[in-house]
């Protein structure tokens, strides 16, 4: 069948106008991806990163697993009788480093004058760091961002309060704070000393959380100002919708990247800061921590060498991988970087 000339014009107009047709093994090169899969493609692509993120999650396996990996080694926190594995006149295990070579039953030696099992210790000193730590990330965490949502969206007096209070408690020192209230939980419950050794614990991730969110609060605030004004804000509010909904649907999955980074940044400092803490004695009581370690191991410094350098090891090691990878989650939400 022929086609007339206006026929051939027509089907010509039609042609120009319909999509072109992509080969099928060219679809998947343009599938478009939102900017947290860019930004995890990047890491993916990062050795360190990977690196960094590997060992994390070992530390992470060690500490949840905890009484699993003590079986496994046949190994334990219980007390044991000092006399019999320790030389009393020395002070030092009778097995084991320093004096005698490696013992499989107490791979990591025995601690001086108590007798512990330092690989045990290790294993659940790892478990208090970490579970401390990700208790204080994420409340200090929520803190940080709802106040920095309200201050930034509300503005006026609001954000002056907010802003006020931050400033207030950024120029408190922590460390005066935390020499402060660890005396007055002694003072008042030093007479329960299973109750004593559990508020510590909980005492301190309170410290950690009251002097760690400031620089959240001020991180959101300062996004949310320039969030407010864009056009999907405006349009919103106009709409009618909500103050919350605005804030949780529309301002909050645009700050999910400056929250994960600084996520990432403050576990590790709040590892340190506990370790700290308990090497001054403030900080956890009752239970295996690496800081108490170091500070009973620094008194046998020349004689026990290996006895301190297990924690430090172990918190240098997380602490660095922690940093990095927080380095690395930082520089792939960064459109600017070309890591």
């Amino acid at each position: 069948m022929s086609l007339s000339g206006g026929d051939l014009v027509e089907q010509e107009s039609i042609d120009r106008d319909a999509p072109p047709v992509v080969p099928e093994g060219l679809r998947t090169a343009f599938v478009s991806k939102s900017p947290t899969q860019i930004a995890f493609g990047r890491l993916r692509r990062d050795p360190i990163a990977m690196i960094c993120f590997v060992i994390v999650l070992l530390f992470v396996v060690i500490a949840v697993g905890a009484p699993l990996w003590c079986d496994l080694f046949g190994v334990s926190t219980d007390t044991v009788r000092a006399s019999t594995v320790i030389d009393l006149t020395t002070g030092l295990p009778k097995t084991g480093p320093p004096n005698q070579g490696f013992d499989s039953a107490h791979p990591f030696g025995i601690a001086p004058a108590t007798g512990n099992d330092n690989l045990a210790w290790w294993i659940y000193g790892c478990r208090t760091s970490l579970f401390l730590a990700f208790i204080a990330t994420v409340a200090s965490t929520f803190i940080g961002v709802a106040l920095g949502l309200i201050a930034g969206y509300a503005g006026g007096l609001v954000d002056a309060v907010i802003a006020f209070f931050t400033d207030i408690f950024l120029t408190f020192p922590f460390l005066l704070a935390a020499l402060a209230i660890s005396p007055i939980i002694a003072d008042r419950f030093g007479t329960n000393i299973k109750l004593y050794n559990e508020l510590t614990f909980w005492v301190l991730i309170g410290v950690l959380v009251v002097f760690g969110w400031m620089g959240m609060t001020r991180l959101i605030r300062g996004e949310v100002l320039s969030l407010r004004e864009r056009e999907f804000v405006k349009a919103a509010r106009v709409l009618g919708v909500p103050t919350h909904k605005i804030l949780i649907r529309e301002i909050l999955p645009n700050l999910i990247a400056p929250i994960v980074v600084s996520i990432s940044l403050g576990l590790p400092a709040f590892v340190t800061a506990e370790a700290g803490l308990s090497f001054l004695g403030i900080g956890v009581q009752g239970r295996p921590s690496w800081g108490q370690t170091i500070d009973t191991a620094t008194k046998y410094w020349e004689t026990y060498p290996l006895f301190l350098w297990e924690p430090v090891i172990g918190i240098t090691v997380l602490v660095v991988a922690l940093n990095l990878l927080g380095d690395a989650i930082r520089d792939a939400f960064d459109p600017k970087t070309r890591r």
